[in-house]
C-alpha cells in the first residue's frame, strides 16, 4: 500500500516570474524577500504589474529564528487582512518564514507555542501561500513544512500544517541566473540530499522513487558543469528542475539520516545548510547498499549497478565541488561525530532512514 499526494499548482520555465501577477489576481497581498538590490528591482517588477501589496517585509536572514520571527510577525499582523496571501520570493529561508506568517494569528507566540509543546494548531490561521523560489535546493516551495530554529536553546523545529502547502511554485530560471558559486553549490547539494535520502526512506514509494532518480541524476549530471558557466541558462533550467523533482519526492517522504545529522552541526558550527546534510551522502550510501531491493534498484538507476562504485563516483563529485566529507573539516572531533550520528538516528528524521544502526556507525565512524 502507498499513496502520492501533491497539491501545488508548479509554474516553470524562463520567464514565468512575468505572470506572477495574474496568479495574484487583484487579491491583496505581503512580498517577503530580501534587503538586496537584486530583491528591490525584483520587487519593483511585480509591484508594477500587481498594484501595490498591503506590505513588503524584507528583514529576512538565513535560517529563520525565533528572535528574528517575532519582530516579523508583528510587522506582517499589523498589516495584513484575513484574505492577504503572501507572496515568498526569496530562498529557502524566506519561504519558510513566509509560512510562519501565514500560521500567525496575531503574533508569533501561537506558533512559539505550537512548535515547543505540539498544543493549540486549532488557534493558528493559515493565509494563501505563492512561492517564488530565487535558489534551486530548498524544495520548501513544494513541502507543507517549515524549518524554524532557536539558536538560544540550540535547536531546531519543523512547523509541519497541510494547509502550508503553498499554493502556487512560480520556478523561473533567470531568477537563478546572478547566484554566486557557493551558494549555487550547497543549494544544489540540498536538493541531492533530498533525493537520495527520499530512496533510502521508510516512506519511499514508486512515485517519490522516480521523482527521485530522475531529480539526483539531473543534479549529478548538471551541478559541476553549471559550477563552471554560471550564466548557462540551460544549465541553471536543468538544475532548477532536478530541485523541482527532488522536491516533490521529498515532499512526501520528507527527508532521513544526513538531514538530522546536519541540524546540530548548522546550529552549533554554523555550517551552510547545503553542506551539512550534503558530506555524509557517500558514507550514508555504502552504509545502505543490500538492505532493500527496492532502494538498491533506484539506487542502481542513478549510480549503475556497481553501488560500490557509486560510493566514490559520489565522494569525488562532493570533492570536485570543494566539498570535503571529513567531520574534522566542520570542527567536529571523535567522540563527538559519533554522538552525532547516535542521536540523529534516533531523531524524527534519522527515524526514517531504512538503514541499520550497526552499519551506520560502522561507516561514518570508521
Amino acid at each position: 500500500m502507498w499513496k502520492f499526494e501533491n497539491p501545488v499548482q508548479i509554474c516553470f520555465g524562463q520567464g514565468v516570474f512575468a505572470g506572477l501577477h495574474k496568479i495574484i489576481d487583484k487579491r491583496p497581498y505581503c512580498l517577503v524577500t530580501y534587503d538586496e538590490p537584486y530583491f528591490a528591482t525584483l520587487s519593483e517588477a511585480l509591484v508594477s504589474r500587481a498594484g501595490k501589496p498591503q506590505c513588503i517585509i524584507n528583514n529576512i536572514t538565513p535560517n529563520p529564528d525565533f528572535s528574528d520571527l517575532s519582530e516579523t510577525c508583528a510587522r506582517f499582523a499589523s498589516s495584513a487582512s484575513q484574505d492577504t496571501v503572501i507572496v515568498a520570493l526569496g530562498g529557502g529561508s524566506v519561504i519558510d518564514t513566509v509560512k510562519v506568517l501565514a500560521s500567525c494569528p496575531d503574533g508569533f507566540d501561537a506558533v512559539r507555542r505550537f512548535l515547543e509543546t505540539g498544543h493549540g494548531e486549532d488557534q493558528l490561521a493559515s493565509h494563501p501561500i505563492i512561492a517564488v523560489p530565487t535558489t534551486a535546493g530548498t524544495g520548501s516551495e513544494l513541502t507543507y513544512w517549515a524549518t524554524v530554529w532557536d539558536k538560544t536553546s540550540q535547536k531546531k523545529y519543523s512547523l509541519a500544517r497541510p494547509e502550508l502547502y503553498p499554493s502556487h511554485a512560480v520556478v523561473d530560471p533567470e531568477l537563478m541566473l546572478d547566484l554566486p558559486k557557493a551558494l549555487t553549490i550547497s543549494t544544489g547539494l540540498d536538493a541531492l540530499s533530498h533525493a537520495l535520502e527520499s530512496i533510502w526512506n521508510h516512506n519511499s514509494n514508486p512515485v517519490s522513487a522516480n521523482h527521485a532518480v530522475f531529480g539526483a541524476t539531473e543534479m549529478i549530471a548538471a551541478l559541476p558543469r553549471l559550477t563552471g558557466d554560471l550564466q548557462n541558462i540551460d544549465l541553471r533550467s536543468r538544475v532548477a528542475r532536478a530541485c523541482l523533482f527532488a522536491g516533490l519526492a521529498f515532499s512526501n517522504t520528507k527527508t532521513a539520516l544526513a538531514h538530522s545529522i546536519s541540524y546540530p552541526i548548522t546550529l552549533k558550527y554554523d555550517v551552510p545548510h547545503g553542506l551539512a546534510c550534503s558530506f555524509t551522502l557517500p558514507k550514508i550510501l555504502d552504509s545502505v547498499i543490500g538492505i532493500d531491493k527496492d532502494c538498491d534498484a533506484s539506487l542502481g538507476r542513478i549510480f549503475g549497478p556497481d553501488l560500490k562504485a557509486g560510493v566514490d563516483d559520489l565522494s569525488a563529485l562532493l570533492d570536485t565541488l570543494g566539498v570535503s566529507t571529513q567531520p574534522a573539516q566542520y570542527g567536529i572531533q571523535g567522540d563527538e561525530w559519533a554522538g552525532m550520528v547516535a542521536t540523529a538516528l534516533g531523531g524524527a528524521r534519522g527515524q526514517n532512514f531504512i538503514g541499520t544502526r550497526d552499519r551506520v556507525l560502522t561507516s561514518l565512524t570508521a
